[in-house]
């Protein structure tokens, strides 16, 4: 049976980040739309997210400069270094982004707060998995899990890299996998005394620390000639030669098995995001490996260019296309850039020494100065 009428309103799938972004980007615009999300609560919501300068403008840009003032930690500098803990190179990230788009670390519950704020209480309704869904001419029906189903005119599909939306479009896409890392893991731990972003890179693994409201969030991840596994603490040797924050973190960690998540490195890179009045947003049309933090910045663009051409647009069913000519150019600079990194970290470790503080800067600014203009200016 149908639990509501036919409407020119748009149905997103997805409550994550680019789901919740959508709809507070489309209430801005008053275009109606219900979030179906399968969960009862967000998935990895303990942990933090880390958000450079195009992901806070793109926030302010969704109502929420005020209240990014108080979220989370500015994050003013980076340090590169290396497994004996000499510094490589660092980058001022205050100098480079304007203040109105000062990096910030924070925890993803609060940017999922933040995301809903003044949206109607019945724009999100969890528990609510997809089974199937249908197109015709005038809108897209839902099947949901328990039997009911809701109609819309348009789909987005913000579901993740494991998204229900894209396999009932396209079929079964093979994820790739990053090969910047063989595994890696993400984690919340104390902060062993960073004030910045720092990563550490050894022959075998890379771990990042990033601060977050007195805590540290982080990655570890085994690179080079080191088994593939999910199990961090079978891999703990391998930062055994790292210097004392990384043991230190690693050992607190550890001693807490449960706040740890293993996470794949998985991408998506699909010809096409859209079919009719069905697309695809953030990690479900595009998903990268995080080298540059724009998993959720771009998610973030996506919502706001989307929303602008939907009020915009009277005829939803063409939507799709000009959707993806005007996202697919930034999107794929930003895989570009992470595969010239993969590539380099691929290279033998006494040359990636050697290398890095020329081209690491260097491919900082490569990759972000196109991105600090606004993407509604783009």
């Amino acid at each position: 049976m149908m639990t509501s009428d036919p409407t020119d309103r748009v149905l997103i799938v997805g409550g994550g980040v680019a789901g919740l972004a959508v709809a507070r980007a489309l209430h801005r615009r008053n275009v109606p739309a219900l979030v179906l999300e399968r969960c009862s609560g967000p998935g990895d919501a303990g942990l933090a997210i880390n958000l450079p300068g195009n992901a806070i403008r793109a926030l302010a840009e969704l109502g929420l400069a005020d209240a990014l003032v108080r979220a989370g930690t500015a994050i003013r500098h980076r340090s590169y270094r290396t497994e004996r803990d000499r510094t490589l190179f660092g980058i001022d990230e205050g100098a480079f982004w304007d203040a109105d788009a000062q990096p910030r670390c924070m925890r993803r519950a609060d940017l999922l707060h933040l995301l809903r704020l003044g949206l109607p209480d019945e724009t999100v309704r969890e528990n609510c998995g997809v089974s199937a869904i249908r197109q015709d001419e005038t809108g897209v029906t839902v099947e949901l899990a328990d039997g009911t189903s809701e109609r819309g005119s348009l789909l987005v599909g913000a579901d993740g890299v494991r998204s229900t939306v894209r396999r009932a479009l396209f079929g079964e896409t093979a994820l790739g996998a990053a090969v910047l890392a063989r595994a890696s893991w993400r984690f919340m731990a104390p902060n062993p005394g960073i004030d910045g972003w720092t990563l550490w890179s050894g022959r075998r693994g890379l771990l990042l620390l990033i601060p977050v409201e007195g805590e540290a969030y982080g990655w570890a991840a085994l690179t080079g000639d080191v088994p593939e596994s999910s199990d961090l603490a079978a891999a703990a040797s391998v930062f055994g030669s790292f210097p004392r924050p990384v043991r230190e973190t690693l050992a607190s960690i550890l001693a807490r098995p449960d706040s740890i998540y293993h996470s794949p490195l998985e991408e998506v890179r699909i010809p096409r995001w859209s079919r009719g009045r069905v697309l695809l947003v953030g990690d479900a049309a595009h998903a990268t490996a995080p080298v540059w933090a724009q998993g959720a910045a771009m998610a973030l663009e996506d919502a706001l260019v989307l929303a602008g051409l939907l009020a915009d647009c009277p005829d939803w069913g063409t939507v799709g296309e000009t959707y993806e000519r005007l996202r697919r150019p930034r999107v794929e600079h930003v895989q570009a850039m992470k595969d010239r990194v993969s590539r380099s970290a691929r290279l033998p470790g006494w040359l990636q020494r050697r290398l890095l503080p020329i081209v690491g800067p260097k491919s900082y600014r490569s990759t972000y100065e196109p991105l600090r203009q606004s993407v509604l200016q783009a």
